[in-house]
């Protein structure tokens, strides 16, 4: 079914936006690998795989995969087929755990297991601080390369708002795998969690040229919601103060 998604996606993917590629030498021919990706736009995780020979795996939340009547299965069956894995999130831990798990049992039958350290799509364009939980951990538990992936103008492609993607040529740059193994079975250390993270997201701020941000993209998308309400309070009382202006002017004319 992969194989059949991927012609029937990646192929136009391909023909329509052309996206070029560099370093794809560094992905091994065979055996596992985690290609830790930036995250720009939703079509990340479709653009990726139409550009690579083999198959790769990411993880989607469970609620794709779960919602009833026919329009759910078939986004069931769309996801499914571009190889995403769904993720229950409602454990006490969240989807940290479960990813964790899904990335090490992928990386153990000898594939590419695809992540987005930010752990959410960028909310402006730049690249923020990478959560050190969910790559670092797979990476230091099954001793797979982490391979740094960068994606391009991604996100110029489907801006917010807009229905009609806009024809252009995004790009991914693909960097040398890094190698972990001087932290075998520090797994269970934060500060070589934080420290492994960090190293992976400077060689991905070095392949996108992304300005960096030391928050979270989570932390950030609040501070920016948060603030959108703000302008939004203020500009109804604005509009408030107006009226209320206008009113009382009309009714100061009328009594004279």
């Amino acid at each position: 079914m992969y194989g059949a998604m991927k012609v029937a996606i990646g192929g136009p993917l391909k023909l329509g936006f052309r996206p070029w590629v560099e370093g794809l030498e560094n992905i091994p021919a065979e055996g596992p690998a985690i290609l830790a990706s930036n995250h720009l736009s939703f079509s990340d995780s479709f653009f990726l795989p139409a550009v690579l020979d083999r198959k790769v795996t990411f993880i989607a939340k469970a609620e794709y995969f779960t919602t009833p009547g026919v329009k759910g299965k078939m986004t069931a069956a769309f996801f499914k087929g571009v190889g995403q894995l769904p993720v229950d999130r409602s454990g006490s831990r969240g989807a940290g755990e479960a990813a964790i798990k899904s990335g090490i049992e992928v990386l153990e039958r000898g594939e590419l297991f695809g992540i987005y350290p930010e752990g959410t799509r960028s909310p402006d364009g730049r690249l923020y601080r990478g959560k050190p939980g969910g790559l670092a951990r797979v990476a230091l538990s099954t001793g797979a390369p982490v391979i740094p992936v960068a994606m391009i103008d991604t996100e110029k492609i489907q801006p917010p708002g807009k229905v009609m993607p806009k024809l252009m040529r995004p790009g991914i740059r693909i960097g040398k795998p890094l190698d972990f193994s001087r932290y075998h079975g520090m797994e269970g250390d934060r500060f070589v969690l934080r420290a492994v993270t960090d190293e992976v997201m400077y060689e991905i701020m070095k392949l996108s040229g992304q300005e960096y941000v030391d928050v979270y993209a989570t932390a950030a998308k609040r501070q920016i919601a948060d603030a959108e309400k703000a302008a939004e309070k203020a500009a109804k009382a604005e509009k408030a103060e107006k009226e209320a202006a206008k009113k009382a002017l009309e009714k100061e004319r009328g009594g004279s």
